[in-house]
């Protein structure tokens, strides 16, 4: 007697998978922004040749405190890490983790390059999904509370600087409208869910700051690996000459990082680019000027580690460490 096969059930076609849906959507906004980024470029093209000239006579001392700044990045985002959870990571994997993801990071959007790369190495290093997945909630949560700290403690010395922008009533009655349809959704069929997946994070949370050491490492990384990052940026601003004090740098940088996170491309690929540039040039720089500390700063964090980082994701990968 033969069995029976089992029965295939056919696949509805002319409607993509919710993942391809997604992927779809994603390349066609990073594509956008890519075409903007290219008539901008190809309108102000003399501007940014004068800054890219500008940027080979730059101060090659000032580059180098850059660089070493932008290595700072990577060690400081490995701190976070280990901060974020209770385990002690090994150390030379989480480094050469940390660097991979900032690689994959400028693949992706939205920082979905590094979650994945971050979560697959706490997955490896033995975590469970939930715990590796509120580890990466945790870290990112330090990362966006140290940049508001940031802000707050370099307003004082800029006054005036940053303006709080008008919104149109119309806006800001659709957010509200939003909040509240947000909230009648988690009230209903989705709290029991939410309020797990949320009691969860808090025990996390509790259970890093029950240990200073670890709480240590969450904060002082999440805080360095911003503040190394504003130092970049002010480290070429003075190769070049810009002429912006290092505070007003640093905190046009966090305040441009912050409105470019609105459009989720990776790595902040051209979003980030022109918010600095703007920000840089409304504030009295000259654009030629801006432009080239912008091209400075990401050639040191993103174009020069891509290749490498990249190298290094496919070794640890071959080693079975991501």
């Amino acid at each position: 007697m033969t069995q029976d096969a089992p029965e295939v059930l056919p696949v509805p076609a002319g409607r993509p998978a919710p993942r391809v849906r997604g992927l779809v959507w994603q390349v066609g906004l990073l594509v956008c922004v890519l075409f903007v980024l290219a008539y901008l470029t190809q309108r102000y093209w003399p501007t940014v040749r004068s800054g890219a000239v500008r940027l080979t006579e730059a101060d090659q001392g000032w580059l180098s405190v850059g660089a070493v700044a932008a290595v700072g990045t990577w060690a400081a985002a490995a701190l976070a890490q280990q901060g974020a959870v209770v385990e002690r990571l090994p150390g030379g994997r989480l480094v050469a983790a940390q660097f991979a993801a900032c690689a994959a990071n400028h693949l992706l959007p939205a920082g979905i390059g590094a979650g994945a790369v971050n979560l697959r190495f706490l997955l490896r290093c033995g975590l469970p999904m939930g715990r590796s997945a509120g580890a990466l909630a945790v870290k990112g949560g330090a990362g966006g509370v140290s940049k508001l700290l940031l802000i707050a403690l370099l307003v004082p010395f800029c006054p005036g600087l940053l303006r709080a922008p008008q919104v149109p009533l119309v806006w800001l009655t659709g957010a509200l409208c939003a909040a509240m349809l947000i909230a009648a959704v988690a009230a209903g069929p989705l709290w029991p869910r939410c309020r797990r997946l949320l009691s969860a994070l808090m025990a996390d949370v509790r259970a890093v700051h029950a240990r200073p050491r670890r709480a240590a490492a969450l904060w002082g990384g999440s805080l360095g690996f911003a503040a190394l990052h504003c130092a970049v940026l002010v480290a070429v601003g003075r190769a070049v000459a810009l002429p912006l004090p290092a505070p007003e740098v640093a905190l046009l940088y966090l305040a441009a990082s912050g409105a470019a996170a609105l459009l989720p491309t990776p790595g902040g690929l051209g979003s980030l680019d022109a918010a600095l540039v703007l920000a840089l040039a409304t504030s009295g720089a000259p654009a030629a000027t801006a432009a080239s500390a912008v091209l400075g700063y990401r050639m040191l964090t993103v174009w020069l580690p891509l290749p490498p980082g990249l190298l290094t994701l496919a070794v640890l990968m071959r080693r079975k460490a991501l």
